[in-house]
Order: C-alpha cells, then sequence, then structure tokens
C-alpha cells in the first residue's frame, strides 16, 4: 500500500517540483491540496511530456488537470 501525503505541501516544496512560478499561481494550487505525485505529474504535463503517459493509459484528470491549467493558463495564445 503506497504512502499518503498528510501534510500541505509548502511553497517551497511546490517550487522545486513546478520551478520558478508567481506566488498567485502557487496559492491557487496549493489550495487544490494536491499530493506530491499529483505536482511531479502535472510538471511532466507541463513540459510537454504529457503525450508519453497518455498514451500509456494515463489521461489527465482531477487534481493534475487543475494545476496543469493553473501552470499554463499564461501560455495560451491570444486569438488571430
Amino acid at each position: 500500500m503506497p504512502i499518503q501525503q498528510t501534510n500541505p505541501i509548502s511553497p517551497a516544496e511546490l517550487k522545486a517540483i513546478l520551478g520558478d512560478i508567481d506566488d498567485a499561481k502557487v496559492i491557487e494550487i496549493i489550495e487544490l491540496k494536491p499530493t506530491l505525485a499529483e505536482l511531479e505529474e502535472a510538471a511532466v504535463w507541463a513540459t510537454g511530456d504529457g503525450d508519453v503517459l497518455a498514451k500509456g493509459g494515463r489521461p489527465l484528470a482531477g487534481t493534475v488537470a487543475a494545476v496543469l491549467e493553473i501552470l499554463t493558463a499564461d501560455d495560451e495564445e491570444p486569438p488571430c
């Protein structure tokens, strides 16, 4: 049985996993109460490697999807 995380992720831990992100995004993500595994998976998707996970039968969903949405909110291209 995997060990479940019971302590909330700290801003420092979050930035160590996801990189240098702004404080507003840190707060939004912490409010989701993601697990360490969810943060790590979101980081993989954010780097563009999510295609590999999806091909392996691991679609994007739940908290991981919400974290990724926050991370990529500024990445969307403006309409032409």
